[in-house]
């Protein structure tokens, strides 16, 4: 007698989104593992589904013999043409099982198998569906709260944001809708499969750049190097492949409108967007601005840079609890000793060269070749009242160079 699945095959398919071929494998595979273990133990037994019309038959597989030692496996010729009128000796017939009747212990053996399998099922289609969305933005509700954790219902997926991906400052309610970057699938010996994400990690901010910049979604504007201490501050140096396009305006939007929108989403963490220079003491000069550095020495060995910054720029440059001196170092991968500089220390290089450049802006001469003056004591234009070729005769200085500056000092005179 037969049974039709035809309903269940159709709702594991519209539901479940399991083929109907599959499902009936699957049925076809639990029903006879269950009843030959339990009800008909030491039975040849034999289930056919067909998907197409949902029909689910079984039978009994027996051996036709003349003399039956196992009744279980074997079957006399005479009873054996009760069931099939052609059954010889040595063939095999098929009795036909009620399947309704199996008893309820197989319907339960049987059950437990098929809502494993589903499951599995349902869990290799959500991994399939997600596997391909690792190091991508995704959106969730939050759920529930286990040991710190917070669980995020992502559609077909549960996935767990875990306190130490969580930004300082994140605090969720049940049904709130949030955004995350899908940090890895894990797979854990006691809890299976589990879906990571993540909102401390730097790619959560990298993606959301790309999702509100076009031009870093099409490539022209490249993200070069991020730092971030999540919740607090984040400092990005960003490129042009195009001349014509300014990478830190593209990223920051129309009166700020896209990098807002990205410290909205992230709770008010700050966001510092920079233009990137290969040259580690342009990139520095970006990166701590407004805070000067001043008296700079790179250490190309140690990769480390020294420099001193103005006693009222030192805040700046460390930050708080001396956050913006570690973005900057992470950003550039350069090691960071920031001195404060007093005034009375000013270096005299500096005084110099402040001193060429005015000089030369008065004489219309380069401020290189100004310098060289400036190094013998002359700080100002009129230093050079009365001043002779011959009194520059011991300095060092071409004499072609004096008289240049000299004959410049006498127009100007005249002018």
């Amino acid at each position: 007698m037969s049974v039709d699945i035809k309903p269940f095959l159709q709702y594991l398919e519209k539901e479940k989104n399991i083929k109907k071929e599959e499902a009936c494998a699957l049925i076809v595979e639990a029903i006879k593992s269950s009843v030959e273990k339990s009800v008909m133990a030491g039975q040849n037994v034999e289930i056919n589904a067909d998907p197409v019309s949902g029909k689910l038959e079984a039978f009994v597989v027996l051996r036709v013999t003349d003399s039956v030692s196992d009744p279980l496996q074997e079957i006399n010729p005479v009873a054996a043409c009760l069931i099939d009128e052609e059954a010889k000796v040595g063939q095999e017939v098929r009795k036909p099982i009620n399947v309704a009747d199996l008893g309820r212990i197989a319907a339960k053996t049987t059950q437990q198998l098929l809502n494993q399998r589903f499951r599995k099922i349902e869990k290799d289609q959500v991994f399939l569906e997600y596997k391909d969305k690792v190091g991508d933005i995704v959106t969730g509700t939050v759920r529930r709260t286990e040991r710190g954790n917070v669980v995020i219902e992502l559609g077909t997926a549960e996935a767990i944001l875990t306190h130490k991906e969580r930004c300082h400052g994140d605090e969720f309610r049940t049904g709130d809708r949030i955004r995350c970057l899908l940090l890895e699938i894990r797979e854990d010996p006691q809890r299976g499969r589990e879906f990571v994400l993540s909102r401390a990690n730097p790619a959560f901010v990298r993606r959301l750049l790309e999702l509100e910049v076009a031009e870093i979604a099409d490539k022209t504007v490249t993200i070069a190097a991020m730092a971030r201490d999540p919740g607090y501050r984040t400092k990005i140096a960003v490129d042009s492949r195009d001349p014509k396009v300014d990478p830190v305006g593209a990223c920051v939007g129309a009166r700020g409108a896209r990098v807002r929108n990205i410290v909205k989403e992230l709770g008010g963490e700050k966001i510092d967007i920079i233009r990137y220079h290969a040259e580690p003491l342009k990139l520095l000069e970006e990166a701590i601005r407004p805070a000067k550095p001043r008296n700079v020495r790179i250490d190309e060995r140690s990769r480390s840079i020294f420099f001193e910054v103005d006693e009222d720029d030192m805040r700046i440059a460390i930050g708080s609890k001396g956050r913006n001196a570690r973005l900057t170092s992470k950003l550039m991968g350069w090691g960071l000793n920031i001195q404060k500089a007093t005034h009375a220390a000013e270096s005299f290089e500096a005084k110099a060269g402040d001193a060429a450049v005015r000089i030369a802006d008065q004489l219309g001469l380069p401020a290189e070749l100004v310098a060289k003056f400036v190094g013998l004591g002359i700080s100002s234009v009129e230093a050079l009242e009365g001043a002779t070729v011959e009194d520059f005769k011991e300095s060092g200085i071409p004499t072609e160079e004096v008289e240049a500056v000299l004959a410049a000092y006498a127009k100007g005179r005249r002018a």
